[in-house]
């Protein structure tokens, strides 16, 4: 595990990969702590029982299909897309989901940049919802159907979501999102904090103040689920402000909680209207970032019953 732990922090902490645009953002300040009070519990590195297949033909890199063992004689499923992060991780989200689940694994590489160029085509979202449904039927030798569309994005991967959802036949088909400490903008001026007098770039969240509004809405079924950690990159704005902006829009106000989360994850607060909801953890180091991705079948369910 301390090699995983080591690989997701260098990937989590780059330059590259929590950069919201490359050309306007740049490294983070990084953080010289070291955490020992909270547990870090991890998901152990091991492959579920399942069908693994793979699309190859849609994105630049091929995308790992899982589906638990004890779905396999189902036809109905609702479907997961994950950007960045471990297969066994999904294969354990989705092995735990209330339901029947078919999961799809997006890894791109480093930096949110790579995630939402890949999706700069908005055809291409659809494209991999029929590739998958296609590989799934065949390896099935029967018909399936997807009921639901669920997104889940860890550290840089929100860049695809925001990217996929930017398009409005693309938004109107995604029923619900996971955002696992993963939401940035930029400041204005470029580098200058709120503490310094700077403001949040309104573009960056456009997308995710939409879905935050809808999610809230009782008129709308939207889904929409944001864990943050309390990590303060410096040059560009943590999730914990992206956080705030979003509530702030909405005219939600956070309630302190002082309580146990998941894996040992200490929560510190947590506002929630409707379908919407943001939890916030304690924590400003390597690990109370990847916290957030090993409690991915947590967050899940999570989301499945707000």
């Amino acid at each position: 595990m301390k090699g995983l732990t080591t690989f997701l922090w260098l990937i989590s902490f780059s330059e590259s990969v929590l950069s919201v645009d490359t050309t306007k953002i740049g490294s983070q300040n990084s953080s010289p702590m070291v955490e020992h009070t909270r547990k870090h519990a991890r998901i152990p590195p091991n492959e579920l029982p399942g069908i693994k297949l793979a699309v190859t033909n849609v994105l630049p890199k091929s995308v790992e299909i899982f589906i638990p063992q004890r779905s396999m004689q189902q036809s109905t499923f609702d479907l997961l897309i994950h950007f960045l992060g471990a297969n066994y991780i999904v294969q354990n989200a989705a092995d735990a989901y209330n339901g029947h689940l078919v999961a799809a694994m997006v890894n791109l590489g480093s930096g949110s940049k790579v995630f939402n160029d890949a999706f700069v085509d908005s055809n291409k979202f659809p494209l991999l919802v029929d590739s998958i449904r296609a590989a799934v039927t065949t390896a099935f030798r029967h018909e399936i159907t997807f009921k639901k569309v669920l997104l889940s994005g860890f550290s840089a991967g929100y860049g695809a979501i925001r990217r996929i959802m930017s398009s409005a036949e693309n938004y109107r088909r995604v029923d619900a999102v996971l955002l696992l400490d993963g939401i940035h903008a930029g400041y204005v001026p470029e580098g200058k904090t709120l503490a310094e007098g700077g403001t949040i770039d309104s573009v960056d969240l456009a997308l995710y103040s939409k879905l935050a509004a809808d999610a809230s809405s009782s008129e709308s079924s939207k889904r929409f689920l944001i864990s943050h950690s309390e990590i303060f990159p410096g040059t560009y704005v943590s999730t914990t402000e992206a956080a705030d902006y979003l509530l702030a829009k909405i005219a939600l106000a956070r309630t302190p909680i002082l309580q146990w989360g998941p894996l040992g994850m200490q929560q510190l607060s947590e506002a929630k209207k409707n379908h919407f909801a943001v939890q916030g953890f304690a924590g400003n180091t390597a690990p109370d970032h990847v916290d957030h991705l090993h409690a991915l079948p947590n967050f899940l369910k999570l989301l499945s019953q707000l």
